[in-house]
């Protein structure tokens, strides 16, 4: 997908990222009063006059400072840079012109880029004197505008637009695929997308809780084209300080609630956590496709028993997604990578199976046929038919003479002949029981 890219670059709290919520329609990038918030390159969609592109926010540049985050974030910042079409260099109109500003203005200027100065924070009809002051970066004029108020961005987006290649796609692509990576900090989630990508998309330091925003990243894997999403991991109530990670913990549900197949990344030295049940507990009940992907199994120490031993553990303290596929891997020597990614295929197809409503009856018939549906006082259960009404989850709607009679034993019952069946791997089914004139 050759969409279009713009980048939004600055230094720290000038409010990049809360016009890159503004711009993208939705709150999507954490906005905090403290500096540094945004680590990361975070990926969202943006649409203005039915052109839609890529909008990327990234973590405040500070160039004097050589922390191993900052560090981390100049280069992803570097990166998002080389990708852009369109650079939106954010600053604070009313602070005016500092040594930062001039430091990131001369980064930007070696890029080439097309490059619109954005003096933002200016919430009143009078232009401060401050704003004179950017002339000197010689950007030319800078587009006026107040993210928190939501002032002057109509003209922003008219002018980002005008710059856009001829050669990009700008139409709306409903083929997507999207992947939410989920699990406990420092399991390996972002080091395993790096490696899916190719290059280092999102900082990795054995700090826990470095991933802070949910982050996309777009990727084809035989000729299926997927929005991979990283994910704060989810702490413990307790170890929940700061504003800030609690917003992490709802993007987490967020990106949950975005995405079509969740992998949750267990990390094999720790074994199942209460967090990891929880977060893939979210997921199952709002009817996402699942893998489980167990990482840093290179450095367990194994026997012949070792593999079995821990899928029984994910088995039976995950036993409500008995459905999940489980693949051991590792992200750091890309053992069984490519198992995952065609997991992926497969567990998507799955989740737009859909079963003709024939054959599903045959499935019911025989079911029916070799165990009879449950009876209460000599009354007993019948079912007349059943059809799927959706997929993506599948679900489906039986129709019975009395609800009361049909026990959730027996509808487990029907879905473990429908997917003797048809599998349906990785995906969660759900049934709707009616009652004839419902």
């Amino acid at each position: 997908m050759n969409r279009a890219v713009v980048c939004i670059v600055g230094r720290p709290n000038v409010g990049k990222s809360t016009l890159f919520n503004r711009l993208v329609g939705r709150r999507i990038a954490i906005t905090e009063d403290t500096p540094g918030v945004t680590r990361d390159r975070i990926y969202a969609e943006g649409e203005w006059l039915g052109k839609y592109f890529t909008l990327i926010d990234t973590g405040g540049l500070e160039p004097e400072k050589d922390d191993i985050i900052m560090s981390n974030i100049k280069k992803q910042a570097q990166i998002a840079i080389d990708t852009a079409d369109v650079i939106l260099f954010v600053v604070d109109g009313l602070q005016g012109l500092t040594t930062a500003d001039r430091e990131v203005g001369e980064i930007l200027r070696k890029s080439g880029k097309e490059v619109i100065l954005v003096c933002n924070k200016i919430d009143t009809p009078k232009t401060p004197e401050e704003i004179y002051e950017f002339y000197e970066l010689g950007m030319g004029e800078p587009m006026v505008v107040s993210a928190e108020q939501a002032l002057g961005l109509g003209d922003l987006l008219d002018r980002i637009i005008e710059n856009f290649p001829d050669d990009k796609d700008t139409e709306y692509d409903e083929d997507l695929i999207r992947v939410t990576f989920i699990g406990k900090p420092n399991a390996g989630k972002s080091s395993l997308i790096n490696h899916i990508l190719g290059e280092d998309r999102l900082i990795v330091t054995d700090i826990p809780g470095t991933t802070r925003d949910s982050i996309d990243s777009y990727f084809t894997y035989k000729d299926n084209p997927y929005v991979f999403v990283d994910t704060a991991g989810l702490r413990r109530k307790r170890s929940i300080y700061e504003n800030v990670e609690r917003y992490s913990v709802v993007r987490t549900l967020t990106a949950v609630d975005r995405a079509d197949i969740c992998v949750l990344v267990v990390d094999a030295t720790e074994g199942i956590t209460e967090q990891d049940s929880k977060v893939v507990g979210y997921a199952h009940d709002n009817g996402k496709g699942i893998i489980v992907a167990v990482n840093k199994w290179d450095i367990v120490d194994k026997d012949d028993k070792t593999y079995l031993a821990f899928e029984k553990e994910v088995r039976e303290k995950l036993g409500f997604i008995n459905y999940a596929p489980i693949v051991f891997i590792s992200a750091k020597t890309g053992l069984r990578v490519n198992k995952l990614l065609d997991l992926l295929n497969v567990v998507n197809n799955n989740y737009n199976l859909r079963i003709s409503t024939g054959v599903l009856n045959d499935i019911i018939n025989q079911a029916v046929l070799m165990n009879q549906p449950p009876s209460d006082k000599g009354r007993r259960g019948r079912i007349y038919y059943g059809t799927q009404v959706s997929v993506r989850p599948p679900k489906f709607v039986i129709f019975v003479n009395d609800k009361e009679l049909m026990h959730f034993t027996y509808v487990r019952y029907l879905e473990n002949q429908i997917r003797n069946h048809f599998g349906f791997a990785g995906v969660p089914i759900q049934f709707e029981l009616r009652e004839k004139g419902e």
